[in-house]
Protein backbone atom coordinates (compact mmCIF):
# COMPACT_ATOMS: atom_id res chain seq x y z
CA UNK A 1 0.00 0.00 0.00
CA UNK A 2 1.46 3.20 -0.94
CA UNK A 3 2.14 5.79 1.78
CA UNK A 4 2.07 9.10 1.24
CA UNK A 5 3.51 12.18 3.21
CA UNK A 6 3.40 16.60 3.19
CA UNK A 7 0.68 17.90 1.22
CA UNK A 8 -0.71 14.09 -0.01
CA UNK A 9 -0.64 12.69 3.45
CA UNK A 10 -3.44 10.10 3.70
CA UNK A 11 -4.24 10.30 0.01
CA UNK A 12 -6.91 7.38 -1.18
CA UNK A 13 -8.63 6.53 -4.29
CA UNK A 14 -11.45 8.30 -3.09
CA UNK A 15 -10.01 11.57 -2.54
CA UNK A 16 -8.19 10.82 -6.42
CA UNK A 17 -11.54 10.78 -7.71
CA UNK A 18 -12.62 14.04 -5.69
CA UNK A 19 -9.41 15.35 -7.55
CA UNK A 20 -10.50 14.26 -11.04
CA UNK A 21 -13.98 16.20 -11.23
CA UNK A 22 -12.82 18.85 -9.10
CA UNK A 23 -9.81 19.16 -11.77
CA UNK A 24 -12.02 18.60 -14.92
CA UNK A 25 -14.55 21.57 -13.45
CA UNK A 26 -12.08 23.92 -12.97
CA UNK A 27 -10.63 22.99 -16.30
CA UNK A 28 -14.10 23.70 -17.57
CA UNK A 29 -14.15 27.37 -16.16
CA UNK A 30 -10.01 28.32 -16.81
CA UNK A 31 -10.42 27.25 -20.82
CA UNK A 32 -12.72 30.76 -21.57
CA UNK A 33 -10.89 32.73 -19.03
CA UNK A 34 -7.76 31.54 -20.27
CA UNK A 35 -8.32 32.87 -23.56
CA UNK A 36 -10.56 35.61 -22.80
CA UNK A 37 -7.10 36.91 -20.43
CA UNK A 38 -4.69 36.68 -23.14
CA UNK A 39 -7.27 38.60 -25.30
CA UNK A 40 -7.67 41.30 -23.05
CA UNK A 41 -3.80 41.52 -22.85
CA UNK A 42 -3.15 41.69 -26.55
CA UNK A 43 -2.10 38.63 -27.37
CA UNK A 44 -3.53 35.67 -29.22
CA UNK A 45 -6.33 33.32 -27.33
CA UNK A 46 -3.86 30.09 -27.46
CA UNK A 47 -1.62 31.56 -25.52
CA UNK A 48 -3.49 31.92 -22.42
CA UNK A 49 -4.56 27.98 -23.07
CA UNK A 50 -0.99 27.26 -23.55
CA UNK A 51 -0.27 29.09 -20.28
CA UNK A 52 -3.31 27.29 -18.20
CA UNK A 53 -1.51 24.19 -19.39
CA UNK A 54 2.36 24.51 -18.24
CA UNK A 55 1.37 26.64 -15.50
CA UNK A 56 -1.30 25.79 -14.23
CA UNK A 57 0.12 21.72 -13.88
CA UNK A 58 3.40 23.59 -12.44
CA UNK A 59 2.15 25.50 -9.66
CA UNK A 60 0.18 22.67 -8.70
CA UNK A 61 2.66 19.95 -8.70
CA UNK A 62 5.84 22.49 -7.30
CA UNK A 63 3.44 25.18 -5.49
CA UNK A 64 3.22 25.76 -1.85
CA UNK A 65 -0.16 25.62 -1.00
CA UNK A 66 -2.65 22.77 -1.23
CA UNK A 67 -5.06 23.64 -3.60
CA UNK A 68 -3.78 26.17 -5.89
CA UNK A 69 -4.83 26.83 -9.01
CA UNK A 70 -2.55 28.89 -11.27
CA UNK A 71 -3.10 30.58 -14.54
CA UNK A 72 -3.56 34.08 -16.49
CA UNK A 73 -5.19 36.06 -14.24
CA UNK A 74 -7.29 39.50 -14.69
CA UNK A 75 -4.53 41.35 -12.33
CA UNK A 76 -2.08 40.39 -15.30
CA UNK A 77 -4.37 42.01 -17.61
CA UNK A 78 -3.29 45.93 -18.05
CA UNK A 79 -0.03 45.58 -16.91
CA UNK A 80 0.83 42.52 -20.22
CA UNK A 81 -1.26 44.91 -22.66
CA UNK A 82 0.98 47.96 -22.16
CA UNK A 83 4.19 45.38 -22.09
CA UNK A 84 2.92 44.16 -25.54
CA UNK A 85 2.57 47.65 -26.62
CA UNK A 86 5.26 48.57 -25.64
CA UNK A 87 8.23 46.06 -26.01
CA UNK A 88 6.07 43.20 -28.54
CA UNK A 89 5.18 39.97 -27.44
CA UNK A 90 8.45 38.22 -28.20
CA UNK A 91 9.66 40.36 -25.28
CA UNK A 92 6.75 39.41 -23.23
CA UNK A 93 7.50 36.00 -22.92
CA UNK A 94 11.32 36.91 -22.25
CA UNK A 95 10.08 38.92 -19.46
CA UNK A 96 7.84 36.61 -18.02
CA UNK A 97 10.92 33.91 -18.12
CA UNK A 98 12.61 36.54 -16.33
CA UNK A 99 10.22 37.03 -13.65
CA UNK A 100 10.00 33.63 -13.03
CA UNK A 101 13.57 33.33 -12.62
CA UNK A 102 13.30 36.45 -9.84
CA UNK A 103 10.18 34.70 -8.24
CA UNK A 104 12.45 31.20 -7.83
CA UNK A 105 15.27 33.86 -6.34
CA UNK A 106 12.79 35.85 -3.93
CA UNK A 107 11.00 31.81 -2.65
CA UNK A 108 15.21 30.67 -2.32
CA UNK A 109 15.92 33.89 0.40
CA UNK A 110 12.83 33.40 2.49
CA UNK A 111 11.05 36.32 1.27
CA UNK A 112 7.17 34.47 0.69
CA UNK A 113 6.25 36.76 3.89
CA UNK A 114 6.45 39.83 2.14
CA UNK A 115 2.84 40.29 1.11
CA UNK A 116 2.13 40.63 5.12
CA UNK A 117 4.00 44.21 5.00
CA UNK A 118 1.77 45.78 2.00
CA UNK A 119 -0.84 47.53 3.42
CA UNK A 120 -4.57 46.42 3.00
CA UNK A 121 -5.54 50.01 1.40
CA UNK A 122 -2.90 49.26 -1.38
CA UNK A 123 -4.25 45.69 -1.90
CA UNK A 124 -7.55 47.37 -2.13
CA UNK A 125 -6.69 50.04 -4.24
CA UNK A 126 -4.74 48.72 -6.88
CA UNK A 127 -7.38 45.47 -7.21
CA UNK A 128 -10.06 47.81 -7.73
CA UNK A 129 -8.01 49.81 -10.11
CA UNK A 130 -7.28 46.92 -12.34
CA UNK A 131 -10.90 45.94 -12.27
CA UNK A 132 -11.69 49.29 -13.48
CA UNK A 133 -9.37 48.82 -16.31
CA UNK A 134 -10.60 45.12 -17.20
CA UNK A 135 -14.45 46.55 -17.19
CA UNK A 136 -13.60 49.88 -19.46
CA UNK A 137 -11.62 47.29 -21.70
CA UNK A 138 -14.23 45.21 -22.77
CA UNK A 139 -16.91 47.83 -23.16
CA UNK A 140 -15.54 48.34 -27.00
CA UNK A 141 -16.23 44.30 -28.14
CA UNK A 142 -19.52 44.70 -25.73
CA UNK A 143 -20.67 47.01 -28.42
CA UNK A 144 -18.79 45.63 -31.51
CA UNK A 145 -17.20 49.01 -31.85
CA UNK A 146 -14.97 49.50 -35.03
CA UNK A 147 -11.92 51.02 -35.40
CA UNK A 148 -10.59 50.87 -32.15
CA UNK A 149 -7.45 51.53 -31.30
CA UNK A 150 -5.38 50.05 -28.10
CA UNK A 151 -3.79 52.37 -26.29
CA UNK A 152 -1.69 52.19 -22.52
CA UNK A 153 -3.89 55.40 -21.52
CA UNK A 154 -6.98 55.09 -19.77
CA UNK A 155 -7.85 58.25 -21.28
CA UNK A 156 -7.30 57.72 -24.84
CA UNK A 157 -8.95 53.96 -24.43
CA UNK A 158 -12.19 55.97 -23.40
CA UNK A 159 -12.13 58.84 -26.21
CA UNK A 160 -11.47 55.89 -28.31
CA UNK A 161 -14.76 54.21 -27.09
CA UNK A 162 -16.48 57.43 -27.48
CA UNK A 163 -15.29 58.44 -30.95
CA UNK A 164 -16.62 55.31 -32.30
CA UNK A 165 -20.12 54.69 -30.55
CA UNK A 166 -21.30 55.38 -33.91
CA UNK A 167 -19.79 51.94 -35.39
CA UNK A 168 -21.71 50.04 -32.22
CA UNK A 169 -23.40 46.73 -33.61
CA UNK A 170 -26.74 45.57 -32.77
CA UNK A 171 -25.82 41.60 -33.41
CA UNK A 172 -22.35 41.81 -30.61
CA UNK A 173 -24.71 43.47 -28.20
CA UNK A 174 -26.92 41.09 -28.16
CA UNK A 175 -24.78 38.12 -28.56
CA UNK A 176 -23.06 40.15 -25.61
CA UNK A 177 -26.49 40.45 -23.20
CA UNK A 178 -27.69 36.69 -23.81
CA UNK A 179 -23.89 36.02 -22.48
CA UNK A 180 -24.15 37.66 -19.36
CA UNK A 181 -27.45 36.41 -18.91
CA UNK A 182 -26.30 33.31 -18.95
CA UNK A 183 -23.08 34.77 -16.74
CA UNK A 184 -25.03 35.33 -14.36
CA UNK A 185 -28.20 33.40 -14.11
CA UNK A 186 -26.75 29.59 -14.73
CA UNK A 187 -25.10 29.38 -11.05
CA UNK A 188 -28.44 30.24 -9.58
CA UNK A 189 -30.38 28.02 -10.97
CA UNK A 190 -27.91 25.26 -11.97
CA UNK A 191 -25.43 25.77 -9.43
CA UNK A 192 -22.58 22.67 -10.90
CA UNK A 193 -22.52 24.59 -14.02
CA UNK A 194 -20.00 27.06 -14.45
CA UNK A 195 -21.31 30.46 -15.54
CA UNK A 196 -18.74 31.35 -18.36
CA UNK A 197 -19.05 28.42 -19.91
CA UNK A 198 -22.44 28.04 -20.27
CA UNK A 199 -22.70 31.89 -21.44
CA UNK A 200 -20.41 31.24 -23.70
CA UNK A 201 -21.53 27.98 -25.39
CA UNK A 202 -25.44 29.76 -25.40
CA UNK A 203 -24.30 33.18 -27.10
CA UNK A 204 -21.94 31.04 -29.59
CA UNK A 205 -24.72 28.88 -30.49
CA UNK A 206 -26.74 31.69 -30.86
CA UNK A 207 -24.43 33.97 -33.32
CA UNK A 208 -23.32 31.10 -35.82
CA UNK A 209 -27.22 29.94 -36.07
CA UNK A 210 -28.65 33.13 -36.23
CA UNK A 211 -26.45 35.65 -37.57
CA UNK A 212 -23.22 34.53 -39.27
CA UNK A 213 -20.57 36.43 -40.05
CA UNK A 214 -22.32 39.36 -38.30
CA UNK A 215 -20.03 39.98 -35.55
CA UNK A 216 -16.12 39.62 -34.96
CA UNK A 217 -14.99 36.02 -33.57
CA UNK A 218 -11.88 34.70 -32.73
CA UNK A 219 -11.55 33.01 -36.10
CA UNK A 220 -11.99 36.06 -37.71
CA UNK A 221 -9.30 38.03 -35.71
CA UNK A 222 -7.00 35.66 -34.84
CA UNK A 223 -7.04 32.91 -36.89
CA UNK A 224 -7.70 29.05 -36.29
CA UNK A 225 -6.47 28.30 -32.63
CA UNK A 226 -3.72 25.65 -33.45
CA UNK A 227 -4.36 22.04 -31.79
CA UNK A 228 -1.21 21.36 -30.40
CA UNK A 229 1.14 23.29 -27.92
CA UNK A 230 3.90 25.31 -30.31
CA UNK A 231 7.21 23.46 -29.87
CA UNK A 232 9.83 24.06 -27.29
CA UNK A 233 11.96 27.29 -27.91
CA UNK A 234 14.34 28.92 -25.27
CA UNK A 235 14.57 32.81 -25.81
CA UNK A 236 17.76 34.77 -26.60
CA UNK A 237 19.35 36.61 -23.98
CA UNK A 238 22.02 38.94 -24.26
CA UNK A 239 22.56 41.53 -21.35
CA UNK A 240 21.64 44.20 -23.04
CA UNK A 241 18.14 42.59 -23.35
CA UNK A 242 17.92 41.72 -19.64
CA UNK A 243 18.66 44.92 -18.72
CA UNK A 244 16.38 46.62 -21.33
CA UNK A 245 13.32 43.95 -19.70
CA UNK A 246 14.30 44.08 -16.62
CA UNK A 247 11.67 46.76 -15.26
CA UNK A 248 8.82 44.97 -17.21
CA UNK A 249 10.26 41.79 -15.23
CA UNK A 250 10.23 43.11 -11.95
CA UNK A 251 6.72 44.23 -12.61
CA UNK A 252 5.97 41.03 -13.26
CA UNK A 253 7.31 39.31 -10.40
CA UNK A 254 5.79 41.45 -7.84
CA UNK A 255 2.23 41.53 -8.81
CA UNK A 256 2.65 37.48 -9.80
CA UNK A 257 3.95 37.08 -6.01
CA UNK A 258 1.37 39.19 -4.93
CA UNK A 259 -1.64 37.83 -6.52
CA UNK A 260 -0.30 34.53 -5.81
CA UNK A 261 0.31 34.64 -1.98
CA UNK A 262 -3.37 35.87 -1.38
CA UNK A 263 -4.59 33.27 -3.12
CA UNK A 264 -2.70 31.18 -1.15
CA UNK A 265 -4.08 32.97 2.08
CA UNK A 266 -7.99 32.67 0.71
CA UNK A 267 -7.30 29.06 -0.29
CA UNK A 268 -5.96 28.75 3.80
CA UNK A 269 -9.13 30.52 5.12
CA UNK A 270 -11.51 28.12 3.38
CA UNK A 271 -10.09 25.00 4.10
CA UNK A 272 -8.14 26.01 7.48
CA UNK A 273 -4.86 25.10 6.04
CA UNK A 274 -1.74 26.68 6.04
CA UNK A 275 0.44 27.42 2.50
CA UNK A 276 3.85 27.52 2.82
CA UNK A 277 4.47 31.19 1.11
CA UNK A 278 8.70 30.34 -0.08
CA UNK A 279 7.78 27.14 -1.46
CA UNK A 280 4.57 28.87 -3.53
CA UNK A 281 7.01 31.54 -4.67
CA UNK A 282 9.43 28.81 -5.76
CA UNK A 283 6.77 26.91 -7.67
CA UNK A 284 5.49 29.88 -9.12
CA UNK A 285 8.76 31.40 -10.58
CA UNK A 286 9.43 27.49 -11.95
CA UNK A 287 5.65 27.66 -13.82
CA UNK A 288 7.12 30.94 -15.64
CA UNK A 289 10.02 30.32 -16.21
CA UNK A 290 8.53 26.82 -18.09
CA UNK A 291 5.30 28.76 -19.92
CA UNK A 292 7.14 31.09 -21.88
CA UNK A 293 9.44 28.37 -23.73
CA UNK A 294 5.66 27.12 -24.39
CA UNK A 295 4.04 30.16 -25.86
CA UNK A 296 2.51 31.09 -22.53
CA UNK A 297 2.02 34.48 -21.13
CA UNK A 298 2.88 35.07 -17.44
CA UNK A 299 0.56 32.82 -14.61
CA UNK A 300 -0.32 33.72 -11.22
CA UNK A 301 -2.39 32.18 -8.63
CA UNK A 302 -6.20 32.63 -9.49
CA UNK A 303 -8.34 33.33 -6.50
CA UNK A 304 -11.92 32.79 -8.45
CA UNK A 305 -10.49 29.36 -9.95
CA UNK A 306 -8.52 28.27 -6.65
CA UNK A 307 -11.98 28.78 -4.72
CA UNK A 308 -14.04 26.87 -7.53
CA UNK A 309 -11.48 24.19 -6.91
CA UNK A 310 -12.07 23.70 -3.42
CA UNK A 311 -15.60 24.05 -3.31
CA UNK A 312 -15.71 21.26 -5.51
CA UNK A 313 -13.96 18.73 -3.32
CA UNK A 314 -10.74 19.06 -4.26
CA UNK A 315 -8.45 16.84 -1.96
CA UNK A 316 -4.34 17.83 -3.20
CA UNK A 317 -2.86 19.38 -5.70
CA UNK A 318 -3.53 16.61 -8.16
CA UNK A 319 -6.73 18.50 -8.84
CA UNK A 320 -4.58 21.66 -10.22
CA UNK A 321 -2.45 19.17 -12.50
CA UNK A 322 -5.92 17.41 -13.47
CA UNK A 323 -7.02 20.82 -14.78
CA UNK A 324 -4.11 21.22 -16.86
CA UNK A 325 -4.19 18.02 -18.63
CA UNK A 326 -8.01 18.56 -18.97
CA UNK A 327 -7.34 22.36 -20.78
CA UNK A 328 -4.74 20.08 -23.08
CA UNK A 329 -6.68 17.37 -24.22
CA UNK A 330 -9.89 20.08 -24.75
CA UNK A 331 -7.05 22.05 -27.00
CA UNK A 332 -6.13 18.48 -28.99
CA UNK A 333 -9.40 17.83 -29.50
CA UNK A 334 -11.41 20.46 -29.91
CA UNK A 335 -9.19 23.91 -31.13
CA UNK A 336 -11.20 24.27 -34.31
CA UNK A 337 -14.53 25.36 -32.89
CA UNK A 338 -13.16 27.96 -30.44
CA UNK A 339 -12.38 30.14 -33.95
CA UNK A 340 -16.31 30.23 -34.03
CA UNK A 341 -16.53 32.01 -30.32
CA UNK A 342 -17.58 35.68 -30.73
CA UNK A 343 -15.62 38.43 -28.88
CA UNK A 344 -18.62 39.54 -28.02
CA UNK A 345 -19.80 36.52 -25.58
CA UNK A 346 -16.14 36.95 -24.07
CA UNK A 347 -16.70 40.40 -22.64
CA UNK A 348 -19.52 39.97 -20.49
CA UNK A 349 -17.31 37.47 -18.70
CA UNK A 350 -14.48 39.36 -18.03
CA UNK A 351 -16.66 42.43 -17.12
CA UNK A 352 -18.31 39.96 -14.14
CA UNK A 353 -15.09 38.70 -13.23
CA UNK A 354 -13.89 42.31 -13.27
CA UNK A 355 -16.95 43.03 -10.96
CA UNK A 356 -16.05 40.27 -8.46
CA UNK A 357 -11.95 41.57 -7.97
CA UNK A 358 -13.13 45.16 -7.36
CA UNK A 359 -13.48 44.81 -3.55
CA UNK A 360 -15.88 47.36 -3.85
CA UNK A 361 -17.51 46.82 -0.28
CA UNK A 362 -14.01 46.64 1.37
CA UNK A 363 -13.39 50.13 -1.02
CA UNK A 364 -16.56 51.45 0.52
CA UNK A 365 -15.31 50.80 4.36
CA UNK A 366 -11.87 51.97 3.83
CA UNK A 367 -13.49 55.21 2.52
CA UNK A 368 -15.82 55.91 5.10
CA UNK A 369 -12.87 55.48 8.07
CA UNK A 370 -11.66 58.81 6.39
CA UNK A 371 -8.44 58.55 7.79
CA UNK A 372 -4.76 58.13 6.27
CA UNK A 373 -6.08 54.44 4.95
CA UNK A 374 -8.92 56.43 3.27
CA UNK A 375 -6.09 58.68 1.06
CA UNK A 376 -3.43 55.75 0.52
CA UNK A 377 -6.68 53.98 -0.77
CA UNK A 378 -7.55 56.90 -3.27
CA UNK A 379 -4.13 57.28 -4.67
CA UNK A 380 -3.13 53.47 -5.23
CA UNK A 381 -6.80 53.19 -7.21
CA UNK A 382 -6.53 56.45 -9.19
CA UNK A 383 -2.52 56.54 -10.22
CA UNK A 384 -3.27 52.40 -10.96
CA UNK A 385 -5.86 53.49 -13.50
CA UNK A 386 -5.01 56.69 -15.06
CA UNK A 387 -0.86 56.04 -14.74
CA UNK A 388 -0.20 52.33 -14.26
CA UNK A 389 -0.21 49.56 -11.78
CA UNK A 390 3.63 49.63 -10.19
CA UNK A 391 3.20 53.14 -10.09
CA UNK A 392 0.45 53.33 -8.14
CA UNK A 393 1.70 50.24 -5.94
CA UNK A 394 4.68 52.17 -5.08
CA UNK A 395 3.08 55.54 -4.41
CA UNK A 396 0.74 53.82 -2.34
CA UNK A 397 2.96 51.98 -0.44
CA UNK A 398 5.13 55.23 0.24
CA UNK A 399 2.97 57.37 1.25
CA UNK A 400 1.39 54.52 3.35
CA UNK A 401 4.82 54.76 4.90
CA UNK A 402 4.87 58.20 5.47
CA UNK A 403 1.73 58.05 7.25
CA UNK A 404 2.65 55.56 9.55
CA UNK A 405 5.78 57.20 10.42
CA UNK A 406 4.05 60.41 11.42
CA UNK A 407 1.09 58.39 13.25
CA UNK A 408 4.09 56.91 15.13
CA UNK A 409 6.23 60.00 15.43
CA UNK A 410 2.58 61.32 17.23
CA UNK A 411 2.44 58.17 19.67
CA UNK A 412 6.07 59.36 21.16
CA UNK A 413 5.56 61.12 24.06
CA UNK A 414 8.92 62.48 26.35
CA UNK A 415 7.61 64.59 29.13
CA UNK A 416 9.94 65.97 32.82
CA UNK A 417 8.74 63.76 35.26
CA UNK A 418 6.37 65.15 38.25
CA UNK A 419 6.56 61.68 40.07
CA UNK A 420 6.88 62.78 43.68
CA UNK A 421 8.82 60.33 44.72
CA UNK A 422 11.58 60.51 42.29
CA UNK A 423 11.62 64.59 42.93
CA UNK A 424 11.77 63.68 46.69
CA UNK A 425 14.68 61.31 45.85
CA UNK A 426 16.06 63.97 43.13
CA UNK A 427 15.82 66.81 46.20
CA UNK A 428 17.98 64.42 48.82
CA UNK A 429 20.23 63.52 45.86
CA UNK A 430 21.03 66.90 45.13
CA UNK A 431 21.77 67.95 48.89
CA UNK A 432 23.91 64.50 48.91
CA UNK A 433 25.70 65.50 45.97
CA UNK A 434 26.34 69.30 46.38
CA UNK A 435 23.17 70.69 44.61
CA UNK A 436 24.51 68.66 41.47
CA UNK A 437 21.00 69.90 39.32
CA UNK A 438 18.95 66.60 38.55
CA UNK A 439 16.32 66.36 35.44
CA UNK A 440 14.48 63.72 34.88
CA UNK A 441 12.69 62.59 32.19
CA UNK A 442 9.30 60.00 30.76
CA UNK A 443 10.10 58.42 27.49
CA UNK A 444 6.83 56.97 26.01
CA UNK A 445 6.40 55.10 22.82
CA UNK A 446 8.40 53.82 19.58
CA UNK A 447 12.32 55.55 19.57
CA UNK A 448 13.32 55.87 15.53
CA UNK A 449 14.47 58.24 13.26
CA UNK A 450 10.93 59.95 13.16
CA UNK A 451 10.86 60.72 16.98
CA UNK A 452 14.34 61.04 17.66
CA UNK A 453 14.69 64.47 17.15
CA UNK A 454 11.78 65.41 19.91
CA UNK A 455 14.40 63.51 22.37
CA UNK A 456 17.06 65.35 21.31
CA UNK A 457 15.65 68.83 21.15
CA UNK A 458 13.76 68.26 24.78
CA UNK A 459 16.47 67.73 26.60
CA UNK A 460 19.52 69.72 24.94
CA UNK A 461 17.09 72.64 24.02
CA UNK A 462 16.62 74.03 27.67
CA UNK A 463 20.47 75.26 27.64
CA UNK A 464 23.20 73.71 29.21
CA UNK A 465 22.19 69.81 29.98
CA UNK A 466 21.81 68.94 33.73
CA UNK A 467 24.51 67.39 35.69
CA UNK A 468 22.28 64.12 36.26
CA UNK A 469 19.96 63.18 33.45
CA UNK A 470 17.63 60.70 34.64
CA UNK A 471 15.32 58.89 31.64
CA UNK A 472 12.70 56.45 32.76
CA UNK A 473 12.58 54.57 29.97
CA UNK A 474 10.59 51.73 30.68
CA UNK A 475 7.69 52.31 27.92
CA UNK A 476 9.87 52.31 25.22
CA UNK A 477 9.78 48.98 23.47
CA UNK A 478 11.99 50.01 20.44
CA UNK A 479 14.83 52.05 19.16
CA UNK A 480 16.50 52.52 16.44
CA UNK A 481 19.98 53.57 15.01
CA UNK A 482 19.05 57.28 14.53
CA UNK A 483 17.75 56.94 18.15
CA UNK A 484 20.38 55.68 19.14
CA UNK A 485 22.58 58.58 17.72
CA UNK A 486 20.60 60.84 18.90
CA UNK A 487 20.76 59.19 22.39
CA UNK A 488 24.44 59.54 22.16
CA UNK A 489 24.29 62.85 21.13
CA UNK A 490 22.68 64.09 24.43
CA UNK A 491 25.28 61.32 26.59
CA UNK A 492 28.00 63.32 24.43
CA UNK A 493 26.77 66.74 26.29
CA UNK A 494 26.10 65.27 29.34
CA UNK A 495 29.54 63.83 30.06
CA UNK A 496 31.43 67.52 29.07
CA UNK A 497 29.53 69.06 31.74
CA UNK A 498 30.66 65.98 33.99
CA UNK A 499 27.74 65.28 34.60
CA UNK A 500 26.07 61.63 34.06
CA UNK A 501 22.69 59.85 32.77
CA UNK A 502 20.82 57.15 34.36
CA UNK A 503 18.28 55.33 32.18
CA UNK A 504 15.38 53.56 34.09
CA UNK A 505 13.65 50.48 32.79
CA UNK A 506 15.71 49.49 29.23
CA UNK A 507 13.92 47.26 27.81
CA UNK A 508 15.37 44.24 25.78
CA UNK A 509 15.43 45.44 22.57
CA UNK A 510 17.14 48.84 22.93
CA UNK A 511 19.41 47.13 25.80
CA UNK A 512 20.77 44.64 23.04
CA UNK A 513 20.87 47.70 20.31
CA UNK A 514 23.44 49.82 23.05
CA UNK A 515 25.08 46.95 23.69
CA UNK A 516 25.68 46.23 20.07
CA UNK A 517 26.87 49.86 19.67
CA UNK A 518 29.14 50.04 22.61
CA UNK A 519 26.73 53.08 23.88
CA UNK A 520 26.22 50.92 27.22
CA UNK A 521 29.31 50.62 28.31
CA UNK A 522 29.96 54.33 27.45
CA UNK A 523 26.99 54.85 29.70
CA UNK A 524 28.33 52.40 32.10
CA UNK A 525 26.79 49.47 33.42
CA UNK A 526 25.97 50.60 36.83
CA UNK A 527 24.08 53.31 35.18
CA UNK A 528 21.21 51.13 34.30
CA UNK A 529 18.58 50.02 36.69
CA UNK A 530 15.31 48.65 36.70
CA UNK A 531 13.58 50.50 39.12
CA UNK A 532 13.37 54.67 39.63
CA UNK A 533 14.54 53.80 43.65
CA UNK A 534 17.62 52.09 42.68
CA UNK A 535 18.96 55.39 40.46
CA UNK A 536 20.32 57.22 43.69
CA UNK A 537 22.27 54.04 45.18
CA UNK A 538 24.60 55.26 42.48
CA UNK A 539 24.77 58.68 41.95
Amino acid sequence: MLRFSGRFEGYSLKRFQKDIVAGMVVGVVAIPLGMAFAIASGVKPEHGLYTVIVAGILISLLGGSKYQIGGPTGAFVPILFAIVLQYGFENLLIAGFMAGVILVILGLLKLGKIIKFIPRPVIIGFTAGIAVIIFTGEIAKFLGLRNVEKHESFYMNMREVVINLNTLSFYSILTAVVSLFFVLFTPKVLPKVPGALAGLLVSTVMATMLFPEQVVTIGSAYGEIPRSLPSFQFPELSLEKIIYLMPPALAIAMLGGIESLLSAMVADNMKGTRHDSNKELVGQGIANIAAPLFGGIPATGAIARTATNIKTGAASPISGIVHGVFVLLVLLLFAPYASLIPLASMSPILMVVAWNMSERKEFINILKIRNSDSAVLVVTFLLTVWQDLVFGVAAGILLAIITFIARMSKSFRIKKDVSESIVQSAAAAEEKHFQRSVSIYSVEGPLFFGSSNSLEDSILDKGHPPKLLILLMNKVDYMDSSAEGSLMTIVNRVHQQNGKVMIVGLQQQPRELLHKTGLFHKIGKKHFVDRPEQIFDVT
